[in-house]
């Protein structure tokens, strides 16, 4: 099969995916209501407490890297809730059977992922906006956190792919998402780590979401990013690979 024949098999598949999307908005609705309230409480419920106690100035623009990352963890529970509902209910082996790329049918929940996480991610944005958050960032920097959410996002949807084909329950699909939703609380998202214990604050310095926010963070406050940004791309590109090496074996396997 041509390289233009699959490609027009992951824009057709892709179509199908975005309209069951756009016919259930409550699914982007969903799942912008839990970072949406972790925003809202962190702000006004424990942001005066964060402000008194350390210099990290208006506690929102510090939070909203880790809700953005929250955001996304939330979102990619549905792409594997979707492409389970496709296993079970036979559409995927019913693709395989047609003259469609193997290829396109993972590629659309992908790519579907990518636009309804980022019309979550933009709602929140405004949210946030609506309650102070306020950044001199350029277009440039706007434009090189779009390209980390964007990377970020895709990594994490690979990753949704895995218990999307392997779940033997909508439960089962969507829970590999809690770790992914918890690890931002042990990170430098909500507070600095210089505060944290010793085995926490090692951790913490040391895990993915940590480098990720805090290049988030730097880009937005016009600050240099450092070396964060390197070690942020490095834990996204092998998240990425690993996870797209195992689903496509995985797919390959289902189908026979």
């Amino acid at each position: 099969m041509s390289a233009a024949y699959a490609l027009g098999d992951v824009v057709t598949l892709t179509g199908r995916s975005l309209r069951h999307v756009t016919r259930s908005l409550d699914t982007i609705i969903t799942t912008t209501v839990m970072p949406v309230a972790f925003l809202l409480l962190f702000v006004y419920v424990f942001g005066g407490a964060v402000e008194a106690g350390s210099a990290t100035g208006s506690y929102v623009d510090y939070l909203l890297p880790g809700i953005l990352l929250i955001t996304v963890a939330t979102g990619v529970s549905y792409t594997a809730f979707r492409l389970f509902v496709d296993v079970k209910g036979g559409i995927v082996e019913r693709f395989a059977s047609m003259p469609v790329s193997r290829a396109a049918v993972l590629w659309a929940h992908v790519l579907t992922s990518l636009v309804a996480n980022a019309l979550s991610l933009v709602i929140v944005l405004v949210v946030a906006l609506a309650i102070g958050f306020r950044s001199g960032a350029g277009a440039l920097a706007w434009l090189a956190v779009a390209g980390m959410l964007l990377v970020f996002t895709l990594a994490l949807t690979w990753v949704a792919v895995i218990p999307g084909l392997t779940a033997s329950s909508l439960d089962g699909a969507t829970a590999f998402s809690y770790p992914l939703i918890f690890l931002p609380f042990l990170s430098s998202a909500f507070v600095p780590t210089s505060g944290m214990p010793g085995p926490v604050r090692w951790f913490a310095e040391h895990q993915p979401v940590t480098s990720i926010v805090d290049t988030l963070r730097a880009l937005l406050a016009e600050q240099p990013v450092g070396d964060d940004v390197w070690v942020a791309l490095a834990w996204c590109a092998a998240l990425l690979v690993v996870a797209y090496v195992v689903a496509v074996r995985l797919f390959t396997r289902k189908l026979g």
